[in-house]
Formats: C-alpha cells, structure tokens, sequence
C-alpha cells in the first residue's frame, strides 16, 4: 500500500542525519528580540547563508524563522539532484554577454563540488554519490533537441560533457526506447533530508538560533513580523523559495509550482543488473513535461515530474499529499522506461513545491538601503544553486566586492506574475500544451520539436 503524504519518503524514513531518535522539536520564538541578520526560512537557501555568514563573521547575531521544521518544504521533498544546473543562464547571456553568463554555469560547476566538500568537513552523511547526470532522448524530436542541448552546454564551458548515441546510452542505463543522452560529471545524488537536517546542525553548532513553529506574516526593512513576535535587524533576507507567496504584498512574486514524486520499494540485485543502472547517476530526460529519478542508497528508484502544476491563488498544501492520478501517471512513466518494473510495489508518494518567477530566472538580491535581501526562484535547481546563492548573500551583506557579487544573477529584477484567474488558466494551458506536445512526439515520431511546444516556451518566458 502506497504511503501517500507524510512530508515526503524523505522525512517519513529518516530519523535524523545521523539515523538517532530525533531532537525534539526547536522552541518557536516567544518574544521580540533583536540580531544582526534575520533569515526567514529553514531550507537550504537559508541554512547556507547562516553557515556561511557565521563562519565568516562568528560574531554577527543570526537568527533562522521556520514556519514549520527544518527542511519541510522543497529541501525535504525534492528529487536528490545535486546538479550544475541553473534557471535563467541563457537570459542572462542575452542581458549580459556570453562571457558573465558562462561565469555564472562556471560557478554552479564549482558548487556541487563546494556542496559535497562542505558535508564531509561537518561529517553530514547525506548518502552522497557523485555518479554525474545522464539526461536521455526517446524520440527523435527529443533527440534533436538533446543534441541541441548538449552543444550549448559545451558553449558554456562544459567540455568534460559527454554525448553517447542509443547503444552507449544502454550501457549505462537500460532506459526503453532510448535514442541518445548526454552525461556531465557536475552532478551527484544525495538524501535530501539527511543534508537539511545535518546543515541545521552544523548551524547549530556555530551559534546561529534557529526558531522552528514560527510563520512570519511580514518581511519589512529592518524587521520579520511574526505571531509571537517581531525579530529586529540591520538585515532581513528572505529565504522562502516557493512559500514566498504566503508573505503579505509577494502573492506575484514567485509562483509555487508543484512537483510530484514516487519511490518504489528497495529492488534486488538481479533487477539492478538488468537495468545497469550501477553508479547511482541521475537520470532526467527532453521531454517537454520532464522527469527526474535517482536510484537511492537503499537501491530504490525515486521518480519525479508534474502532477498538478499549480493550485488556484498560489496556495500549497501542508502534507505532500498527491493526487491518485499523478500517482499513477508517474507510475506509468516508471514502467515507460523500465517496463521490467511493471508491477513493482510503489510504497511512498509525495508532492511540493518551488518557486517560479515570471521570467524563470534565479535571483540574488540585497538592498544595502532598506537592509531586505532574498534569494530563489530556482526553478527545481535549488540544491545546488542554494549553496551558491547563500555564498553569495554573504559577500552582500558583509559588504565585499567579489566575483561572486559579480555575476549576473545578482539584483536582477523580473515583473510580476499576472493576477488571478489569469495565472492559473495560463498554468493549466501551458503544461496541458506541453503534455499534448509529448503525446505528439512519442506518437508521430517525427524529428522536430512539435510547434505547440515552441509556442508554450515563447508565452511562459522559460526560453
């Protein structure tokens, strides 16, 4: 029987980082106080900047709100993909030239490596696997594009980048229908919660105070409003990613948009070795409505894509309870690609959500005037771009010049989402358009991209 919720598989199977009883929950915040810099939320984003701003300065007074708990929204729901890439690269090519472009993927290069070598110096086992990123075509529109794809990622610097036709594509993995892929080394699979839940820890540990069970209502210069209290700052930097929208006046800024997963039960060897699937690589694919898998330390496949893409009025749910339908829709995707797992138990289901800005790029923002600085929008490459993001809120808020401070995703600003109805309608158009795009692709097999497809990325903004 599948567990349908509970947070995620995630949070349902792990203890803690260090597989312990768990602490009991942080004390919310009961009064009003003061710090030096307020962050408002306990995900990655957050947690990061904490880290990096206390080892840098271990004397600045740093507070963490967490509505909930450490690690309850898309930092402990999220597919594992610790990855290279990032939301926004080519618009910011065409902003800012091809060379600060390519210093930003450059960056995010770096970070997985930052990200892994940051966990072991805190001894955080997040079950760590650095196997890279095998992203694969099934149809011959895909596979245009793959290879599309493959040559700009080598425009942006990527020359360790590899592309492998269908039988190379079957040595390592054992994908159906598989047509070619391209295989970078900048990614690794990780347990999401067991990092989450490490960070704060290792935040712990230097001083930062974390308060969990504490919403905040309002983010304004110089101060974070909550039920239980008001946290006075120089700064405030919001860390919120796609609960953004719960905020007062930020309903437009970021749009929450879901994300569903499923996990299978822990298969046997013999399966693993059909499938070959042996170095723990991620696995994602060219379709319109794309997918994203890893095959877990306890050798399970976890799967994810769009179930309902957005909720009327940017709501969110409070467990991660998923629609039957997405259940089985993933379901069927699974055995689309390994029909050897038709039948296999499917024990956990799961959905979140991330943060969209209206022009798909990620942003790093500080206003020195008003003390209010965020960072997200990271478009469902938040687990690496988190990390580089806090880095870089450090060198904003201590007021240092670096290359970091310099890239082009740094005070970049984007236009609202349009109000509703219109928002959800346009939601529900748009990813109706790219599922029918698929259906098209798989069934004409035609080589070229389906312009339904290319009329749904020029209305959305995401190329």
């Amino acid at each position: 029987m599948t567990i349908n919720g509970g947070i995620s598989f995630w949070y349902a199977t792990t203890r803690n980082a260090r597989n312990t009883p768990d602490a009991p929950p942080r004390a919310p915040l009961t009064t009003d106080t003061t710090a030096d810099v307020v962050i408002v939320g306990g995900g990655y984003t957050g947690l990061w900047t904490a880290y990096y701003l206390k080892r840098a300065a271990p004397d600045l007074r740093i507070t963490v709100l967490e509505q909930k708990f450490c690690g309850y929204g898309a930092s402990g729901r999220n597919g594992g993909w610790l990855y290279n890439g990032i939301a926004g690269r080519d618009r910011y090519a065409a902003l800012h030239g091809h060379q600060a472009a390519r210093r930003l993927q450059h960056a995010m290069n770096e970070t997985v490596t930052e990200v892994i070598d940051v966990a072991a110096k805190e001894r955080i086992d997040a079950d760590i696997h650095r196997g890279g990123v095998l992203e694969v075509a099934r149809t011959p529109a895909q596979l245009g594009r793959l290879k599309a794809f493959h040559a700009h990622e080598l425009a942006f610097g990527e020359t360790d980048r590899e592309l492998h036709d269908a039988a190379a594509t079957r040595a390592r993995i054992d994908i159906a229908d598989a047509v070619g892929s391209s295989w970078s080394p900048h990614g690794a699979r990780i347990h999401p919660l067991k990092l989450v839940k490490g960070l704060a820890a290792a935040v712990e540990a230097l001083g930062v105070v974390i308060h969990e069970s504490t919403p905040v209502t309002e983010i304004a210069p110089r101060r974070a409003v909550t039920p239980y209290g008001t946290v006075r700052a120089p700064y405030v930097l919001r860390c919120t990613e796609g609960f953004t929208a719960s905020l007062k006046g930020q309903r437009r800024s970021w749009l929450p948009m879901n994300s569903s997963m499923i996990v299978t039960a822990p298969l046997p060897p013999s399966t693993w070795d059909r499938l070959g699937w042996s170095d723990s690589t991620l696995l994602g694919d060219m379709a319109h409505a794309y997918m994203y898998a890893q095959r877990t330390a306890d050798d399970r496949i976890a799967i994810g894509g769009r179930g309902v893409p957005y909720r009327f009025g940017s709501r969110t749910d409070n467990d991660g309870r998923t629609q039957p339908a997405t259940v089985s829709a993933l379901t069927t995707l699974l055995t689309a690609f390994f029909p050897q797992l038709t039948g296999t138990e499917i024990t956990h289901a799961w959905s979140g959500v991330l943060g969209v800005p209206r022009d798909w790029c990620a942003t790093v923002t500080l206003d020195r005037t008003s003390g209010l600085g965020w960072a997200g929008g990271y478009v469902g490459s938040g687990v690496a771009t988190a990390n580089l993001a806090a880095r870089t809120l450090r060198d904003l808020v201590l007021g240092e010049s670096t290359e970091l401070t310099a890239l082009p995703w740094v005070n970049h600003r984007v236009r609202r989402w349009e109000p509703e109805p219109f928002r959800w309608l346009g939601v529900q158009a748009l990813y109706a358009a790219y599922r029918e795009a698929d259906r098209r692709e798989t069934a004409t097999h035609r080589p070229t991209t389906t312009p339904l497809a290319r009329l749904a990325d020029r209305i959305s903004g995401r190329h």
